[in-house]
C-alpha cells in the first residue's frame, strides 16, 4: 500500500523522547515532523513512585498531550502497528501508512502483567499493586497505610526496566511510613530482586545496602515472583540460584511487572536478535541503527546497556538530533552518548541519594561539589520539586 502521507521525519511516540526529539528538532529550523501518538494524556512518570508514598498526587503527574507536542509538527493521533524500514514506511493501527524520509523510534515499552501468572487478575485489589500504572500507584498508597503487621512484599522482574531504582524505591518509603506510625517491628519488609546485589554501581549498592538493614528489610538476591494467588494472598517466589520455590503470605505486594518491546515490534526488522525482550537494536553511542542509516531510537525501547530512565532519555536526545541532522547531509555523526543515566533513589518521606553514572559505571555527577551518595534533604525537594519544572519546561520543550 502507497503511503497516505510523507514526512521528512515521523516520530513514533509522544512521550518523553519523542517530546523531546520533537521540540529539538523544530528549534534546528526543521519544518516536516509527524508525531505518531494516540493519547491524549502525557505522564510526568518518575513522580508515581512518590503517589505510591502519599506524597504527590496523579493530578500533579499528567498534562494533555496537545499542550507539549511543539507548535508545526503533525500529530498524527493513531498507533504504529509497524515498521518497514526497506521502504520507509509506518503502519498504522488505524488505517493507512506514513513515509517518512528519516524516522525516530521512541515508543516507550510495555507492562507485561500476564507474564506473571495470577499478577493481572490480583492487581489493584486485596494488598495488591504496582506504581508502573497510574491507576495503581495511588492503591499503593492506601495499601501501605492499611498495613500493620504481617509481611509486605516488594519485587522486581527480571529484564531490563525502566527506573530500575523504582522496585525499590517504594520499599522504603513504607518501611519509613510504618516507622513513623511505630509499626514497623510488627512488618517483615522482603525485597525480591533477580540481581546478585542491591544496585548495579557499586559505590551506590553499598550505600542502598545500609538503607535497606537500617529499615530491618530482608533482601532476596537472584529472586522473582512468579506466582500470585490473590484470593489467597499468596506469592511464590522463586531462588534463581537455587531453583526453589517459597510460598509467602502477604498483607501488601508491590509487584513490577515483566516488561518489553511493544508487541507490534518485536521480532521486526528493528529489534535486536540479541534482545529476548524484543528491544531495537542501535549503535549505543550514536543512537542509529546500524542496517538502516536514516533510523534512529532512543528511550525506553532501545536496547542500551544502561538503565532506562527520564535522565538518560535527556542525554540521549541532543545526540539524536545532531546525529539525524548530520545524517541528511551525509556528514559524520558528531553525537556521541555515553551511557548517562541518572537513578533518584528516595530512601525516606524526606530524603533520596541521587546515583548517576555512564556506561563504564563511573559516576557522573550533576553535582559534585556535594555528596549524593548519602540520603539528603535537599536531593529531596530536587526530586519532588526541581525535577517535575525541569521536565515540564525544559526537557519537553528541548531546552534542558
Amino acid at each position: 500500500m502507497a503511503p497516505v502521507r510523507q514526512h521528512e521525519v515521523v516520530i513514533v511516540g509522544g512521550g518523553t523522547a519523542g517530546i523531546s526529539v520533537a521540540a529539538r528538532l523544530r528549534r534546528a529550523g526543521v519544518g516536516d515532523i509527524a508525531l505518531i501518538e494516540p493519547a491524549e494524556h502525557h505522564y510526568y512518570q518518575p513522580l508515581w513512585t512518590l503517589v505510591g508514598g502519599g506524597q504527590a498526587t496523579v493530578a500533579e503527574t499528567v498534562r494533555p498531550e496537545r499542550r507539549l507536542i511543539p507548535k508545526g509538527v503533525t500529530w498524527i493521533r493513531d498507533r504504529a502497528a509497524g515498521v518497514d524500514p526497506d521502504n520507509r514506511h509506518v503502519a498504522l493501527a488505524g488505517d493507512g501508512t506514513v513515509g517518512y524520509d528519516q524516522l525516530v523510534m521512541a515508543p516507550g515499552l510495555q507492562l507485561d502483567f500476564e507474564a506473571v501468572p495470577g499478577l493481572a487478575e490480583s492487581v489493584g485489589t486485596r494488598g495488591v499493586s504496582s506504581n508502573y500504572r497510574v491507576d495503581l500507584a495511588p492503591r499503593t498508597w492506601d495499601f501501605i497505610r492499611a498495613v500493620r503487621g504481617g509481611t509486605a512484599i516488594f519485587t522486581m522482574p527480571a529484564g531490563p526496566i525502566k527506573c530500575g531504582g523504582a522496585p525499590q524505591k517504594i520499599a522504603y518509603l513504607a518501611a519509613d511510613w510504618w516507622r513513623r506510625q511505630g509499626v514497623l517491628n510488627d512488618v517483615r519488609v522482603i525485597l525480591v530482586l533477580p540481581t546478585p546485589t542491591i544496585f548495579g554501581q557499586p559505590d551506590w549498592a553499598r550505600a542502598l545496602h545500609g538503607v535497606a538493614a537500617g529499615y530491618g528489610i530482608e533482601v532476596r538476591y537472584e529472586s522473582q515472583l512468579v506466582e500470585v494467588d490473590g484470593e489467597s494472598r499468596r506469592a511464590v517466589i522463586l531462588d534463581s540460584a537455587t531453583g526453589t520455590k517459597e510460598t509467602v503470605d502477604y498483607e501488601l505486594l508491590h509487584a513490577v511487572p515483566p516488561q518489553s518491546a511493544p508487541d507490534w515490534l518485536k521480532g521486526g526488522p528493528l529489534a535486536d536478535p540479541a534482545s529476548p525482550f524484543g528491544y531495537l537494536a542501535v549503535d549505543q553511542y550514536t543512537l542509529r541503527s546500524a542496517r538502516w542509516s536514516e533510523v534512529f531510537a532512543l528511550g525506553d525501547v532501545a536496547n542500551l546497556p544502561t538503565s532506562k530512565t527520564g535522565a538518560a532519555i535527556r542525554k540521549q536526545a541532543p545526540v539524536v538530533v545532531s546525529n539525524l541532522l548530520a545524517a541528511r547531509w551525509g556528514e559524520p555523526l558528531p553525537g556521541r552518548y555515553d551511557g548517562y543515566t541518572s537513578c533518584p533513589l528516595v530512601t525516606a518521606h524526606n530524603r533520596m541519594l541521587l546515583a548517576e553514572f555512564d556506561y563504564e559505571q563511573k559516576p557522573k555527577p550533576s553535582f559534585p561539589f556535594i555528596d549524593t551518595m548519602r540520603p539528603r534533604y535537599d536531593m529531596w525537594l530536587l526530586k519532588r520539586y526541581g525535577l517535575p519544572a525541569m521536565y515540564w519546561h525544559g526537557l519537553l520543550r528541548g531546552l534542558a
